[in-house]
């Protein structure tokens, strides 16, 4: 690949901006909701999904809900997106989707903040 190629691909990747928010998976028999926020949306979700069904995941209480219940029994979605603003620079969100996060753990009555 020549250089230029290079250039190319590097300044396509940087402005890319997938979409970031805040998820969540939802027990359905248990009623227990799993918060959580990500400045990328598709790959957190994804990548989640992927180490639940393997049983490799951080959070012991949604790996134990997971695999008593299984994968059917789980609501998982994105509750709300984070608009980029319109300042090119700025490129960490996390104070924002903080915010986002405490407004919709409100709304639920058993919630616990995925890390």
């Amino acid at each position: 690949m020549d250089s230029k190629r290079k250039k190319e691909l590097k300044a396509m990747y940087k402005q890319m901006r997938p979409q970031m928010g805040v998820y969540l998976f939802e027990c359905l028999p248990t009623g227990k909701a799993y918060l959580g926020f990500t400045q990328d949306l598709k790959g957190t979700m994804n990548g989640s999904r992927f180490k639940l069904s393997s049983g490799f995941f951080p959070n012991r209480n949604l790996l134990r809900d997971w695999t008593q219940y299984g994968e059917a029994q789980f609501s998982v979605r994105v509750v709300e997106t984070l608009d980029y603003d319109k300042d090119e620079e700025k490129t960490d969100y996390t104070e924002d989707l903080q915010l986002l996060l405490e407004e919709w753990k409100e709304k639920f009555k058993n919630v616990e903040v995925l890390r």
